[in-house]
C-alpha cells in the first residue's frame, strides 16, 4: 500500500478549534503551558478571552474545565497524554467522570512515536486508564481527516471524552473527513480469512499487512476501531463469525487497551483465535519514531506474523 503524505493530527485539531470557536461562543479551551505543542495556541490567538493557560498545573486545568462545563460552556482541555491520563488521572476521575461532566480531554504525544523524549513521556497506558472510567468515551483517530470528524462529533456529544493524538504526522487514509460515529467501527477493507482490528497509527500498518497477506492468497479484513469506548460489539461479533480469527494492533501496552477491549467482547460473544499486537510490558525508550515502531514490533511485518499464527490456530480448531 502506497503511503500518502503524512498530515499532523494535532495541527488539524488546532484548526478545528478555531472553526468551532467561530461557530459556537460556548466553546472554551484550556491548556497546561503546552499550547504550542498541542496546537491550542491557534484558538488562544483568535479568542484570547475564551482561552485559559493554566500553567504547569494539569490537575487544576481539568478541575477548572469541569467547572466551566457546569456553567454551560463546552471546554476542550489539552496537554500531553502522560500528564492528562497520568498526573491528572485522579481529578479526571473525580471531577469529570464521576459527575459525567461535558469535558473534552484531548491529549497529544501518545504512544512511542513521541520519539526522542523517551519512556518518561511515551504514554502507553492512557487508553487503559481512561477506558475503565464509567461515562468516559475513548477515541483514537486513524488520521488527520478522521480527527476533524471526531472533533466535530464530540463538540455535539454530551459527556466526557478522551481523545488521543500523536506527536508525529499520520499517513493519510481518508481523502475527506469520514462519517464518524461514536461506537461504530469502519471497515476499510473486506476480507474472509481473518480480521485486523486496529486504531491510530497502526491502522495503516494493518492495511499494509493485509496487502502483504493478499500476495500469499490470504484475505484479511481491516477494521478501524477509532472508537474504543463505546466499542462496536456487533462489528466484532460479525468479523469473528465470518473470518474466524482476529489480530488487534495499537500503539499502547498490550494490556488494557484496544486488544483487551476486543478480547472482552469476543470471550463473551464469539471466541476465536486471537493475537494482540502492542508494547509488551515494558516502558518506551528514546529513538526516532520509525525506529521505535520497529523496535517494539508495531509494524506490518509483525502483524503478518501474528496473522500467520492465528490462521494456524484456526485450522487446528
Amino acid at each position: 500500500m502506497e503511503m500518502k503524505k503524512p498530515v499532523s493530527v494535532r495541527d488539524v485539531y488546532g484548526d478545528c478549534l478555531v472553526e468551532l470557536g467561530s461557530e459556537n461562543p460556548e466553546v472554551v479551551v484550556l491548556d497546561a503551558d503546552l499550547s504550542g505543542s498541542t496546537r491550542t495556541k491557534k484558538f488562544g490567538d483568535k479568542f484570547p478571552s475564551r482561552f485559559f493557560n493554566m500553567g504547569v498545573s494539569e490537575m487544576s486545568m481539568v478541575a477548572t474545565a469541569s467547572g466551566l462545563a457546569v456553567a454551560g460552556k463546552i471546554p476542550f482541555a489539552s496537554t500531553f497524554a502522560i500528564f492528562m491520563a497520568g498526573r491528572a488521572l485522579e481529578v479526571v476521575r473525580q471531577s469529570v467522570a464521576v459527575p459525567n461532566a461535558n469535558v473534552k480531554l484531548v491529549a497529544s504525544h501518545g504512544g512511542v512515536t513521541v520519539g526522542e523524549d523517551g519512556g518518561s513521556h511515551q504514554m502507553l497506558e492512557d487508553l487503559a486508564n481512561m477506558r475503565v472510567l464509567p461515562n468516559m468515551a475513548v477515541l483514537v483517530p486513524a488520521d488527520a481527516n478522521e480527527m476533524r470528524a471526531i472533533v466535530r462529533t464530540i463538540v455535539a456529544h454530551r459527556g466526557p471524552v478522551y481523545v488521543r493524538m500523536s506527536r508525529e504526522p499520520f499517513p493519510t487514509l481518508y481523502d475527506t473527513p469520514p462519517a464518524f460515529r461514536l461506537g461504530k467501527a469502519d471497515e476499510l477493507r473486506a476480507g474472509s480469512d481473518l480480521t485486523f482490528v486496529a486504531c491510530g497509527r497502526l491502522v495503516w500498518e494493518a492495511l499494509e499487512a493485509a496487502d502483504r497477506l493478499q500476495a500469499t492468497g490470504v484475505s484479511a479484513r481491516v477494521l478501524n476501531y477509532s472508537s474504543i469506548k463505546p466499542i462496536d460489539r456487533p462489528a466484532l461479533v460479525r468479523a469473528a463469525t465470518e473470518t474466524g480469527a482476529v489480530v488487534t494492533a495499537e500503539e499502547h501496552f498490550r494490556a488494557g487497551g484496544l486488544g483487551s477491549a476486543v478480547a472482552e467482547v469476543l470471550v463473551e460473544e464469539h471466541p476465536v483465535p486471537m493475537r494482540i499486537v502492542g508494547v509488551d510490558d515494558q516502558f518506551g525508550r528514546s529513538g526516532k519514531p520509525q525506529q521505535l515502531l520497529e523496535h517494539f514490533g508495531l509494524t506490518a511485518k509483525t502483524l503478518v506474523h501474528a496473522a500467520e499464527e492465528v490462521l494456524k490456530l484456526k485450522r487446528r480448531t
